[in-house]
């Protein structure tokens, strides 16, 4: 699984080709071909596939002119080279410029992979005419990976609305939008092939994983781009795709906004993401094997590995070899889905979680933790 978006690996793609002498800007409308159409005759489906045609340009025109690319430029590390100096690592992106409900002024949303450890003043915004903007101030959330970049200069620029990402369907067209290989302003076009889509390995700082699956092409570049309904509302930011070789294979994640929304209310409001735990080490995986082995007649829940001393999980007297099934009314999916529901929770909040231990079910009362002031004992993908 990659990360979207390394510079380097989108450098040595244009370095020989067309693009070599600079990033060319393209805006790439998925078109359908009348050619393709004519098969369907006359009729009905030839004018509901124009109409959806139609309606596809109509939103690429409307969102696209709120589209940014971001580049960055983070701290020094080691070179292979036989110079021994330290270079610099260029990182690009996309990103979508919002406005927050109740604050004053305009916000880009990014991922935070795009613009982690870069200084602002070290941080540029490529408006879609052009202009080069830098953020003037930057929050991030690593373990969502989402970024928000102020933007003071500017406050009558174009911009998209935020929707309901709860209410997003399966099946359901979407379009993407970014700078894929630095070409700025590419709208591809999908479906959502699938919700809550949260094992999925994008490195050791992002634990919080809900990802909205697409098939709509998202490459190298396109990390922070806004994925938007037929609304022209954003509904997702895309994050990551699944890839033997870093280009598009039809399976690409994004994170939902109702998820980015949370977080950002949290950075603007006091700089910071708030999460509980309760000090578990979860099974990476649950196979039906493990299930029939523990007697359960499905695949459902998060299997506790290890109880952590001296953590909330130990209080409320959870084991080892424990699933739980429940949290409140809530049904855990997998280890994932708990860690995020945990997470949700304010320190002090009282839970009921249920459990299967022994073969038959169970339930114990377990108070919320602060992972802020616990985090530095564990290690990622714990809770």
């Amino acid at each position: 699984m990659r990360l979207l978006l390394k510079r380097v690996f989108v450098a040595a793609l244009l370095s020989g080709g067309a693009f070599s002498g600079g990033v060319a800007a393209s805006w790439v409308l998925p078109r359908l071909e009348l050619a393709a159409l004519a098969q369907f005759g006359s009729g009905g489906a030839s004018g509901e596939m124009l109409k959806l045609s139609e309606r596809f340009e109509t939103v690429a025109r409307k969102v696209a002119p709120a589209v940014v690319a971001v580049e960055a430029i983070k701290p020094a590390t080691p070179s292979n080279g036989a110079s021994g100096k330290n270079k610099p690592v260029e990182e690009a992106g996309s990103g979508v410029i919002i406005r927050a409900a109740g604050r004053r002024g305009l916000f880009v949303l990014t991922n935070n992979h795009v613009i982690a450890e870069a200084r602002p003043s070290q941080i540029s915004i490529t408006l879609q005419d052009g202009r080069l903007l830098a953020p003037g101030y930057v929050w991030a959330d690593p373990e969502s990976d989402v970024a928000v970049l102020r933007l003071d200069a500017e406050d009558n620029l174009p911009t998209i609305p935020l929707g309901d990402s709860d209410q997003v369907r399966v099946g359901q067209w979407v379009l993407a939008v970014g700078s894929p290989f630095g070409l700025n302003q590419t709208v591809t076009h999908g479906i959502i092939s699938a919700r809550e889509r949260g094992q999925v390995s994008l490195g050791s700082t992002i634990r919080i994983k809900d990802f909205l699956q697409t098939d709509a092409a998202i490459n190298p570049g396109s990390s922070g781009g806004p994925l938007v309904n037929l609304d022209g509302e954003v509904i997702g930011l895309n994050t990551a795709i699944a890839s033997q070789n870093g280009s598009s294979s039809g399976v690409a994640f994004s994170i939902p906004i109702n998820l980015v929304k949370r977080v950002l209310g949290q950075l603007l409001e006091k700089g910071s993401v708030s999460r509980g735990y309760l000090g578990l080490q979860l099974a990476q995986s649950f196979e039906p094997g493990d299930a029939v082995k523990l007697g359960m007649d499905r695949v459902q829940g998060a299997l506790v590995e290890t109880v952590y001393t001296d953590t909330p999980a130990a209080a409320a007297g959870l084991r080892s070899n424990d699933v739980v099934l429940q949290v409140g009314s809530v049904a855990i999916r997998n280890e994932n889905h708990l860690i995020n529901v945990i997470s949700s929770f304010p320190a002090g909040q009282k839970v009921r979680l249920q459990l299967w231990r022994d073969r038959k079910m169970m339930a114990v009362e377990a108070t919320v933790g602060d992972w802020s002031r616990a985090q530095n004992r564990f290690k990622p993908g714990q809770n």
